[in-house]
This record gives structure tokens, sequence and C-alpha cells, in this order.
């Protein structure tokens, strides 16, 4: 059962056309809600009006009308919803210390005066940052890629039904199996052309010894086959250079391999940032593991749910 329900100066279910769209990404984009409804409803509610998605029951979308569109011959409006991470396209500047990527986000949702839940205690806290002119999404994310290249740990920033989460991807694991008779069609790519080096150069300028160190680690058999491909990035203080350099080759030496799929079966429990196994046979390799959920978009009909999903893996590149 698909329940649409807005709110601005009153709460009511709107007639809506079928083909309700929600889609999520797992960074850089909020949590996208589109539906369509007769034109006579229009004047019932406003931009920012508050919009709830639930199916089955289940809490699937909260957020907030940003875009109404109409014209032509249609007695239809075509509606567009956010969730939370909308206003993580804010720009601001930050300069901070000691803190976890959790404790960041806290501060960022205390500041913009949003909804925060579950946030996991990543275990990095990083020495200090200063982030200029920059959206909440990249400051956030930043901290995220800090976690992810020094501990290996992957965590992902979501809205929960009107509530900024943060968690491990470990934790975000689904007993939902894809293969080839769950879709349609697929593409799968798998290349060396980005996010992919066999060689890591790190850089810390010690100024209290006045001289620059340098932490290499690589793998030579790679080399030797993909030629050299290497990484460089300067270290902040606190950084532990050699576990960076360990950690970052460990995460990008391999191909990279994505995977689209159209029209699987749906399930409302996959999202962007869930972890699904996905079962094929794609010619260069026997796919079997577990994969992560780039993007996600649910399409639901009156008595049919499909989705579009984008997957990376088995190993995670961020």
């Amino acid at each position: 059962m698909i329940e649409l329900l807005i709110e601005d100066s009153e709460l009511f279910i709107p007639e809506v056309e079928e083909g309700i769209s929600w889609q999520t990404d797992r960074q850089g984009n909020p949590g996208t809600l589109k539906f369509s409804v007769p034109r006579e409803n229009i004047g019932r509610f406003e931009e920012g009006a508050h919009v709830a998605l639930r199916v089955d029951g289940k809490g699937m979308f909260y957020g907030f009308v940003f875009t109404k569109k109409s014209g032509g011959q249609s007695d239809m409006v075509e509606v567009t919803a956010y969730d939370q991470l909308r206003y993580f396209k804010n720009k601001d500047t930050y300069v901070y210390e000691d803190k976890t990527a959790g404790e960041l986000i806290r501060m960022l949702a205390a500041d913009f005066q949003l909804q925060a839940g579950e946030i996991e205690d990543t275990g990095f806290r990083i020495a200090s940052r200063v982030e200029e002119n920059s959206t909440l999404f990249d400051i956030v994310q930043n901290a995220l890629d800090l976690t992810l290249t020094n501990t290996g740990q992957l965590y992902v920033l979501y809205d929960d039904y009107g509530k900024l989460a943060l968690k491990n991807i470990a934790n975000m694991a689904l007993n939902f199996l894809v293969e080839p008779s769950s879709g349609e069609d697929y593409s799968y790519t798998s290349s060396i052309d980005s996010d992919t080096y066999n060689k890591i150069k790190l850089s810390y300028e010690n100024s209290e010894a006045g001289t620059r160190d340098i932490y290499i680690t690589q793998d030579s058999s790679h080399m030797n086959k993909w030629g050299v491909l290497q990484y460089y990035d300067t270290l902040q203080e606190g950084e532990n250079g050699a576990a960076k350099a360990e950690a970052l080759l460990s995460l990008y030496n391999q191909p990279t391999r994505s995977l689209t799929f159209s029209n699987l079966f749906g399930d409302i429990n996959v999202r962007a940032g869930s972890l699904i196994v996905v079962k094929m046979d794609l010619g260069d390799v026997q796919l079997e593991n577990l994969m992560l959920v780039e993007k996600c978009k649910h399409v639901f009909y009156n008595d049919v749910h499909y989705m579009d999903l984008t997957v990376r893996g088995g190993e995670f590149i961020a």
C-alpha cells in the first residue's frame, strides 16, 4: 500500500498519478521524490510543504516541496521534493579541530537546524581542517574520505525518514539477491582508467625537522601489468603516513567494476549505501559477492514496484 501525504496549512492525501519515483545517491545529492497531482490540488500547498511517503507502513521519504511544474494541455502538476540533505548544498566556511565525522555532522545539523538521528562513531579523529567556502556536502565528504583513507572503513550519510543518519556500510548489508532473472536489463563496466592506483606516494612537510617525509607503497606485479598508476597526496599533521599509504593501496589497487540494472523487482529496504548480493557471470569475472549500491531509483505503481540500481565493488572504491 502506497501512502503519500502533504502538509502545509492542512494535512491531506492527494490523488497521485501512477509512477511515483524516489531516488537516492550514496554521496553528493539529496534524496529526491517526484510525483504528479491534479491541477486542482496545486492551491492546497506551496513550496516548503512537508511531504511523506510510506509504503506498506514503512516510512520511505520525508522532505519538502521545492518545485511545482505545470503547462501545456496537461491536467497534472509535477512536484519535486527533497529530503534534509538538500540543505547540504548550502555553502559556508568552517575551521574545526579534533572531531570525528559524526561529531562534524552533528555540529552542522545544529547550525542549520536539521534533525539528526543515528550517527555512528567512526573512531577516527581529524586533527584540524579548514574548509573555505565549501558546500556542507563537500565538508562532510572530505571528513569521510579522510576516515576511509586512514581506517579503510566506508561510511554513508543519508536521510532516514526525516533524520540524518551516518552508518558504516558493514551495517547496511541486506539479504537481497540480484541475478540474471531479477531484472530486464543490465550494463557492466570494468576499468583501470579512474580510481585505480598501484603506487601510492604521500608526503608530509615536517616543519620541526625541516624535511619532507615521503611514504611509498606499491604493487610491482600490477605495475608491470598496467604500467605505473600513481596516487599522490599530502598528509596532514597527526596522520600515520605508512598506514594511510597501505590503506589507499588496498582500496585502489584493482579495476573498478560498475553494474547498472534496470527494472528490477523492487524491495523497499534497498537504498543508496546498501550492500546487496550480486550473482552473475560477467564474462571476465564470476560475480557472487556483496556490492555497494551507488544509486537507487524506486518507481511505484498501484500494484507494481520496480528499481533501477547502480552498484560497485566487491572491493569498494569511494
